[in-house]
């Protein structure tokens, strides 16, 4: 009974290879993240306000909910049996 219940352990081994590649992924996004926050943060105000600066802003915000969503996921896998 108790087997049909949980999660064999095949299952669970590919959980955990899915979440250590989310946790690769994670990595990179967050390196990206950080290098367009530093590139947009070393502009002047004035390119900040150009087209070009705010399609930097708009990128890190897209970035940072992705690493937030990213490590929901990572936490709702790591409760998975």
């Amino acid at each position: 009974m108790k087997g049909e219940l949980t999660m064999n352990n095949k299952r669970r081994a590919n959980i955990r290879k899915g979440i250590e590649t989310l946790d690769r992924a994670l990595d990179i996004i967050q390196d990206v993240l950080l290098e367009e926050e530093c590139a947009y943060d070393n502009l002047s105000e004035g390119l900040q306000a150009t087209l070009r600066g705010e399609q930097m802003s708009d990128n890190v915000d897209v970035l940072s909910e992705v690493v937030d969503k990213i490590s929901e996921i990572i936490s709702d896998l790591e409760v998975v049996d």
